[in-house]
């Protein structure tokens, strides 16, 4: 057999996967894509191993490698995507874009999937008194002003 048609099949299978990362909005589709990706280096590992008639057999063992790697790297990213999902309720990735979670606005009602219906308003967390936390903590921090408005914390200790 060539190393011509195992080439082909492998260069179609890439170009396949390519397209599918770039163009698919859905995270499901995109790790499948990944996968075709990862595939189409397999095929050509395996193949020019037979080719080459590798005695070591090379290009298999790395083989077996990147496929545990895939299969590693399907768990991570069904993880995250079950998690996207219970979060935000949608596996888009146009909605996606923006790594903290939707605001609440205070004052507005929230919903708890897991009450099945709405549990109140959003309200706003209390502010944190810094002084009385670091009294309490035996007065191992100091609170300096800083330049610009802003405190700084400096430890005495050293400790965290």
């Amino acid at each position: 057999m060539h190393i011509v048609y195992p080439a082909v099949v492998s260069a179609l299978l890439f170009s396949i996967g390519v397209y599918g990362v770039l163009a698919r909005r859905n995270t499901i589709l995109v790790l499948m894509s990944v996968e075709l990706m990862l595939n189409a280096v397999n095929l050509n590992l395996v193949a020019f191993d037979v080719w080459l008639a590798d005695r070591l057999h090379s290009g298999q063992v790395l083989t077996l490698f990147v496929i545990v790697i895939a299969a590693a790297e399907v768990g991570l990213g069904l993880a995250i995507v079950l998690a996207l999902y219970r979060n935000r309720r949608t596996v888009d990735l146009d909605h996606l874009r923006a790594l903290a979670e939707p605001a609440t606005v205070a004052g507005q009602e929230q919903e708890d999937p897991e009450a099945g219906g709405r549990t109140g308003t959003a309200r706003e967390a209390p502010p944190v008194d810094v002084g009385a936390s670091q009294e309490a903590a035996g007065g191992a921090a100091q609170v300096e002003g800083g330049s610009g408005g802003g405190q700084a914390v400096r430890r005495e200790r050293g400790t965290l």
